[in-house]
């Protein structure tokens, strides 16, 4: 039997705001080198779940754990061991995707050679002639990933991900997905918000469906039929199972 600590975890979690429970009673484990992807409409609990991980709210009741201690108590943990990138990557347009890594690096007190530098951002998938161009000119799958990138130098434990590939063409969306699975094969814990059937199914390990709250089903992504995992998240999102 597995005993070890998993990355991520969130035992018996809920989040409530006055009085609306945005989590309801979550458990989840995250091991390293997994993918967990949440699925689930506006709404389900998803994106406050992360931010209950990156402590920007705070559990009601539960906890959430990261390498079996509370970032609630230990902020240090969420700069140290967390890396998230959301649906939007905030970076200066004024800069270019290689300036914008080496100084929020230099903020994160991580020294980036130039070598170093343009090897990370060319292993997130951006090509070498984009490294020295503005970020204004930048489409949003090129600005994921220079937020991959910074995610990569961190060297992470985990890296938390607000609906990746939302507004993102299927050639991108399966591009960053795929380096997406690379950095979990390099032994990162993922934890994946997302309304995605297709890419929850192409790049996770784990699959939670999410509505008003609660998990409601989990599966294994890589036996799961696609055909099966859509008619049950139709069947939840409409209330019959």
């Amino acid at each position: 039997m597995n005993t070890a600590i998993p990355v991520l975890a969130a035992q018996n979690l809920v989040v409530e705001y006055r009085q609306h429970r945005a989590v309801d009673n979550l458990n989840l484990q995250i091991p390293q080198g997994c993918v967990y992807a949440l699925l689930g409409g506006n709404g389900a609990g998803k994106s406050t779940t992360i931010s209950t991980f990156l402590t920007f709210n705070r559990p009601s009741s539960g906890q959430v754990l990261i390498e079996g201690e509370s970032p609630h108590t230990n902020a240090e943990l969420v700069r140290a061991k967390l890396a998230y990138l959301p649906e939007n990557v905030a970076l200066y347009d004024v800069m270019s995707g290689l300036e914008n890594l080496t100084y929020f690096c230099t903020l994160a007190n991580i020294r980036l050679s130039s070598d170093q530098a343009h090897d990370l951002l060319l292993d997130s998938g951006l090509q070498a002639d984009a490294h020295q161009k503005r970020v204004a000119a930048y489409s949003k799958g090129m600005r994921q990933k220079v937020g991959l990138a910074i995610a990569s130098a961190k060297q992470a434990k985990a890296m938390l991900l607000d609906e990746p590939t939302s507004g993102l063409d299927p050639s991108a969306a399966n591009d960053f997905a795929q380096r997406i699975r690379a950095a979990a094969d390099r032994g990162m814990a993922v934890l994946m918000a997302t309304h995605d059937l297709f890419n929850a199914k192409q790049v996770a390990d784990r699959i939670g469906i999410m509505k008003n709250g609660r998990l409601l089903e989990e599966f294994d992504a890589h036996t799961v039929q696609h055909d099966e995992l859509e008619q049950k998240y139709l069947a939840h999102a409409r209330g019959l199972a």
